[in-house]
């Protein structure tokens, strides 16, 4: 079975259990069930093609040979070629969508993104829409690397899935979407947390505030929001800035009373015969009045 028919299976099993809509979306896509395309099996599109289209049918159904075998590039060229030959059919769109589909199997993902954004030029209002829009950020997502690396395709994957919840709302598109975005924001978030360390290790105390910072304001409802505010509690210790330390340990106690993080601060802040205690001015105070992360 192939990884992006998994991910439909894995993320959007009740879904598709309880939605009729969302299945016949994605029945429409493939041309019957969505957890196993149709058109990788049987006769091809032959059937269903008008009288007249034996041309395409030919140079189509040469294509989807090629996908049940599992050669995805051979067959996205193939796909390329229902378009080439005959740019005007019903197919040559849909041969498009099949093209970025193989590249994504093949982990081309960077001409899978291409001939995505190329059906939507061509195609903006299709029906399909909602399945380009959700291949190009699954193919960034799949390009996410650690950490310790550029986080460029993590950037672009959160904006495309975020695009994908935002046009096609209460879709299994959607749905999926929003459950990477998640995973997205933990990473750049993390990477925010990882750079915030490293000068924090080093001493560079404001240079540290501004990633922890970043993680606060941006990426507030992710797993990383408890260590950066105990790490802001420590770097504006160590600047002497007692206040926004106070205001950290006191945000950090009302929202993650349970926390390690918490635990630790605390006895920080104690350490200095100072008591948790929220500033309302402070920036800290103001980000965490607008969004409780897990509230």
């Amino acid at each position: 079975m192939s990884r992006l028919l998994t991910i439909f299976m894995l993320v959007g099993t009740l879904a598709l259990a309880g939605c009729d809509t969302t299945k016949g979306m994605l029945n429409d896509i493939w041309g019957g069930d969505p957890e196993t395309p149709p058109e990788l099996q049987g006769d091809g599109v032959n059937s269903l093609l008008p009288e007249g289209d034996e041309p395409v049918a030919k140079i189509y159904n040469e294509a989807l040979d090629l996908l049940r075998a599992g050669k995805w590039a051979k067959a996205a060229k193939q796909f390329e070629e229902v378009e080439r030959q005959h740019p005007y059919s019903s197919w040559a769109r849909r041969a498009i969508l099949m093209t970025a589909y193989a590249h994504y199997e093949q982990t081309a993902y960077s001409d899978s993104i291409i001939a995505a954004r190329r059906f939507l030029a061509l195609h903006p209002g299709h029906e399909h829409a909602a399945y380009a829009y959700y291949l190009v950020g699954l193919s960034y997502y799949e390009q996410i690397v650690d950490v310790s690396r550029d986080q460029q395709n993590t950037t672009e994957a959160l904006a495309a899935l975020e695009e994908v919840e935002r046009r096609f709302p209460g879709t299994l598109y959607s749905r999926d979407a929003k459950a990477k975005a998640i995973l997205a924001r933990d990473h750049l978030a993390g990477k925010e947390m990882k750079v915030g360390r490293y000068y924090l290790n080093r001493q560079a105390y404001v240079a540290a505030i501004n990633r922890f910072r970043t993680v606060i304001q941006d990426y507030q409802t992710t797993s990383h929001s408890p260590e950066a505010l105990a790490r802001l509690a420590e770097a504006y210790m160590a600047l002497g800035i007692r206040s926004e330390a106070q205001t950290a340990a006191a945000v950090l106690g009302h929202n993650f009373p349970n926390s390690d993080w918490y635990q630790d601060t605390y006895v920080l802040i104690q350490s200095d015969g100072l008591q948790p205690r929220e500033n309302e001015d402070s920036w800290i105070s103001k980000a965490f009045q607008s969004v409780s992360p897990f509230g």
